[in-house]
């Protein structure tokens, strides 16, 4: 098979694994809207504040909902010796983890996807560029995704993999997270000053490298 062939059956087999645990993806989804209504809790009754930093707890709820869903999924890989089997298929390193992230992105978009509104209703904040929440929303969660999935892999063999892999991965997320917000935060409550397209270049360039380095280096750490 050629690589786009194995990274399509790779995603084709996530996605079927991922429909019949739909119910932990709903548990997902619903864990990012739990979170979500705990930071208006917290902000409390101030409408003003909440419209402010909707966008910041949109980004801070798909932070944490994610490395739930990373972590599962390759742990899920590990446990049941699926990975093993890929590789001697034989699939392709790049392609499993190209495959396993653009799955891990669709998961990702799809708590998005319900997150907004709910993260609307909450805060009271209205959208004026739906475009480019769309954009902000793709490659925010592609900027997860790849990292993501290739610390979960790096970490799903080690004792204490749930408390190691956010240890990891969010302190090299920031530059994503910080260009996400801004963004997401332009795109709801207007760009006057027309900063929304360095805010994307800086998430496409970040989507860019980590696509690349990631899938590089993969081989590396599944044959470890």
């Amino acid at each position: 098979m050629t690589l786009p062939q194995e990274i399509a059956a790779v995603i084709a087999k996530d996605l079927r694994v991922e429909w019949r645990a739909r119910a932990q993806v709903m548990a997902l989804v619903a864990f990012a809207a739990v979170v979500l209504m705990l930071f208006s809790f917290a902000v409390g009754p101030d409408s003003t504040m909440l419209a402010k930093h909707a966008g910041g707890y949109l980004w801070l709820a798909m932070l944490l909902a994610s490395t739930l869903s990373l972590a599962r999924s390759m742990q899920t890989e590990v446990e049941t010796g699926a990975l093993e089997a890929m590789l001697l298929a034989p699939l392709r390193a790049p392609a499993i983890f190209y495959g396993k992230a653009l799955a891990n992105l669709a998961v990702l978009l799809l708590v998005a996807l319900v997150a907004v509104p709910v993260d609307l209703v909450i805060t009271g904040a209205g959208v004026q560029d739906p475009l480019s929440l769309l954009a902000v929303l793709a490659l925010g969660a592609g900027g997860i995704a790849a990292p993501g999935t290739f610390y979960a892999a790096l970490t799903a063999r080690v004792a204490g993999r749930q408390l190691l892999l956010p240890l990891l991965l969010f302190p090299l997320l920031v530059p994503a997270l910080l260009a996400s917000v801004k963004a997401t935060s332009l795109a709801m409550s207007g760009d006057a000053m027309g900063q929304m397209s360095s805010w994307l270049i800086l998430l496409l360039c970040f989507d860019l490298i980590y696509w690349s380095l990631c899938g590089a280096l993969f081989e590396k750490v599944v044959e470890s």
